[in-house]
């Protein structure tokens, strides 16, 4: 019988986007909740869609340069705020099998 193990690592990825609301995602979660601050829908065709750096599962993070304490409230705050540029940092988790058979290979992008 094989062992498979699960690793889960993360890497930040920033984002800029351009030309004022709206911006065409949605969050959902926040400290309010229990829960992160997650991106939970891309508009098709939004800003959003258009930079493709952003990925339904995402964490929000940082907001113009302003860390999240996980508040919904304090994240549409500073997104209202932004009038021509909106510049986010999200965390995105990575799950990793290692195999002992096959080393250790990048399964999937944890959503």
């Amino acid at each position: 019988m094989e062992t498979v193990e699960q690793l889960v690592s993360f890497h930040h990825i920033q984002v800029q986007l351009s030309g004022g609301a709206p911006w065409g995602f949605t969050l959902k979660g926040g400290l309010e909740h229990g829960e992160p601050l997650i991106i939970t829908k891309i508009e098709d065709g939004g800003k959003a869609a258009h930079c493709k750096k952003l990925k339904v599962g995402d964490e929000l993070i940082n907001i113009n340069g302003s860390a999240l304490y996980g508040s919904r409230q304090e994240a549409l705050i500073l997104i209202k705020g932004s009038y021509r540029t909106l510049k986010l940092t999200v965390r995105r988790f990575l799950t990793l099998i290692a195999n002992p058979g096959f080393g250790i290979g990048r399964a999937s992008a944890a959503l």
